[in-house]
């Protein structure tokens, strides 16, 4: 059997990385490269002559005097980790095949756990921001699917109180080979919920394969072409062509955070989808997703502290 092409592609090694992102120099002028890719502008007063103070890593305008830096307004805004540890945590959340924990953050980048939580969250915020920027087009493959499972004692099935429902999309060329998928959380399989994600995720004219859920006709409401299928349940259901690649990635995601995580919060549940996603969406490349991740970062505002309250262990 033929090796598979994006499986066996050449990645980005950690010896390629530590050569151009070893030294803290080396990833200051990169971010810098990046937020200023036409040189530097003064976000104060529009000017593009500028000093450096080398010790406090500012750039002074020299005609109004603003200092800013080339974390400023980012993701990494305020941080006080050197940038070659959020580098490697971007590089082995973004290279690794399978997810990688907070704890085990922690280990590699020898800092604390909760500094490891919080800088996971904070890429992977950078990862859902861009994602749910990128609709899915084409001919599109859809599921219901849940995360969690009932209490005892409590409701079963998808009635469970711990149970988060949340959509699962992946497009896929006239071959039927997947491109891309999406996976976000809803309030609930109810008619506005879709029609609303239908508008955020889905480009008009594409073509979307459904099961009998009777929410899912909303999706019309997007100018997309909805092709209902009664599966009737059962095994079988799951081997239907037309939902072959969105079963398939739902049970991949369920079992790689089961296996990666001894715990996640309904609460922060959109960010771990989201870094499945991510990955999966930039497969075809590997040696493209840091330069691809930080153009981004340096786009993506800071986060809230709202958003980066811990509320498990060992996400």
């Amino acid at each position: 059997m033929a090796k598979n092409k994006i499986q066996f592609q050449e990645g980005y090694s950690l010896f390629e990385f530590f050569e151009n992102y070893g030294t803290d120099e080396q990833c200051r002028k990169i971010l810098f490269n990046w937020k200023f890719p036409n040189g530097f502008i003064c976000p104060e007063c529009g000017s593009k002559k500028y000093c450096t103070l080398k010790n406090r890593n500012l750039y002074q305008c020299n005609h109004c005097h603003h200092q800013t830096s080339a974390t400023s307004g980012t993701i990494f805004d305020s941080t006080k980790l050197p940038l070659t540890k959020w580098f490697l945590a971007i590089h082995l959340m973004t290279q690794m095949k399978t997810a990688i924990s907070a704890l085990e953050l922690k280990r590699q980048l020898k800092v604390s756990y909760n500094t490891a939580w919080s800088l996971k969250q904070k890429i992977m915020q950078v990862m859902k921001e861009r994602d749910d920027s990128k609709p899915l087009s084409g001919i599109i493959q859809i599921d219901d699917a849940y995360w969690g499972g009932e209490h005892r004692g409590g409701s079963r099935g998808r009635g469970s109180e711990n149970k988060k429902p949340f959509v699962a999309a992946v497009s896929t060329d006239e071959d039927g080979h997947p491109i891309a998928m999406n996976l976000n959380v809803l309030k609930g399989f109810q008619l506005e919920e879709i029609k609303r994600w239908a508008h955020d995720h889905l480009m008009p004219g594409s073509t979307v394969y459904s099961d009998g859920l009777n929410c899912f006709p909303a999706i019309e409401s997007a100018g997309c072409i909805h092709k209902r299928l009664v599966t009737g349940g059962g095994a079988s259901s799951v081997d239907k062509k037309e939902f072959i690649w969105v079963n398939t990635m739902i049970g991949n995601v369920k079992n790689a955070m089961r296996g990666s995580y001894h715990s996640i919060n309904s609460r922060h549940l959109p960010r771990y989808l989201a870094e499945f996603c991510y990955r999966f969406n930039r497969r075809f490349n590997l040696r493209d997703m840091m330069p691809r991740f930080l153009c981004v970062a340096v786009r993506t505002p800071p986060m809230n502290g709202n958003l980066l309250k811990m509320t498990e262990l060992y996400g």
